[in-house]
């Protein structure tokens, strides 16, 4: 079989492809504009992508493509309707960056709740030096035992998150955006209301859909204690990024960590760099998934999509 991975760059240099070509005749290309697409895929069994848009207008002349392997969990970026018109397979890989999110939402929690920056630029800045004590204590911070962590989303990603909250001491409550997930007995569910006003943390790991769009914004933010912090790990558009800036700026909150935006990479024009105290405000550029371990096994996982399908297996088959 013949087949080209379209964004090799969203996966990283550091991260082997050559595996991949256990499936094939295997073409790597760091990235793909709109314009590319569709000469690139023309002759080849297998597409391996990450966000890369694939519709009609690109698909229609790939007449020997059998497969869309995708190197992520979302496809939004795939016209499934016409893939399934078509013959075409779909699979995604699930689960792969669960532990890598759930740290990562720890490491940006932890990192504003201690003033890790503030103090780290204090030291270096040699003001330490001339102190009169051995400590300084000018950003005081809470300890996590004992506070309240509210999760938006239980799923996989929010029940990790859960656990590592639990071992930290926390007590665990969530809101389901859908408003099925009942997690057993184990934790509180509460109404969105119920949990913002409650929680000292606050932390998102839902998907993106029409009961989710814009959940969190000024009238939300509103209702959280000012000692609370926000974490966005879900989606971007979960969040209202004007509003957010504008409730930071008013002090309605401790602070915000950000792995995801309305708009990746980041717009200049963003409302998020008009807030005034920076140190408030956290933002990473969507690594939270990225941790070697989880790309290595996304690699693996898309391998694995790829020999099922050959073995006319349905293992994470979405068409």
């Amino acid at each position: 079989m013949k087949i080209c991975v379209l964004d090799a760059l969203t996966v990283g240099t550091d991260i082997d492809l050559s595996p991949l070509s256990e499936c094939g005749e295997l073409v790597i290309y760091n990235l793909t504009a709109p314009e590319e697409v569709a000469e690139r895929i023309k002759e080849v069994d297998v597409v391996i992508t990450n966000k890369v848009v694939l519709n009609e207008s690109n698909l229609k002349d790939a007449s020997s493509l059998k497969i869309i392997a995708l190197l992520a969990t979302g496809y939004n970026n795939i016209d499934i309707e016409y893939a399934q018109k078509r013959g075409i397979a779909v699979a995604n890989v699930a689960g792969y960056s669960t532990e890598s999110v759930a740290q990562h939402t720890f490491a940006m929690l932890l990192h504003m709740m201690e003033h890790l920056g503030q103090y780290d630029e204090y030291v270096k800045s040699k003001a330490y030096s001339d102190s009169e004590t051995f400590t300084y204590i000018a950003w005081p911070y809470h300890e996590i035992k004992g506070k309240r962590l509210g999760i938006i989303g239980l799923g996989e990603i929010g029940k990790a998150v859960a656990r590592i909250g639990e071992a930290f001491g926390m007590e665990i409550v969530y809101y389901s955006t859908s408003g099925k997930n009942n997690s057993g007995s184990k934790y509180q569910r509460l109404s969105l209301e119920e949990l913002l006003q409650s929680s000292d943390v606050v932390t998102i790991h839902a998907p993106y859909n029409n009961k989710t769009h814009e959940l969190i914004g000024y009238e939300e933010i509103k209702q959280m204690k000012k000692s609370a912090y926000l974490l966005n790990l879900g989606r971007g558009r979960i969040v209202v990024e004007k509003d957010l800036a504008k409730a930071l700026n008013e002090n309605l909150i401790a602070g915000a960590g950000l792995d995801v935006l309305e708009n990746e990479p980041i717009t200049k024009e963003n409302p998020l760099f008009t807030v005034v105290d920076q140190n408030k405000l956290l933002i990473t550029p969507h690594i939270a998934w990225a941790s070697v371990e989880a790309r290595n096994v996304l690699i693996q996982e898309v391998i694995a999509n790829i020999k099922a399908y050959e073995r006319g297996e349905s293992r994470n088959r979405i068409v």
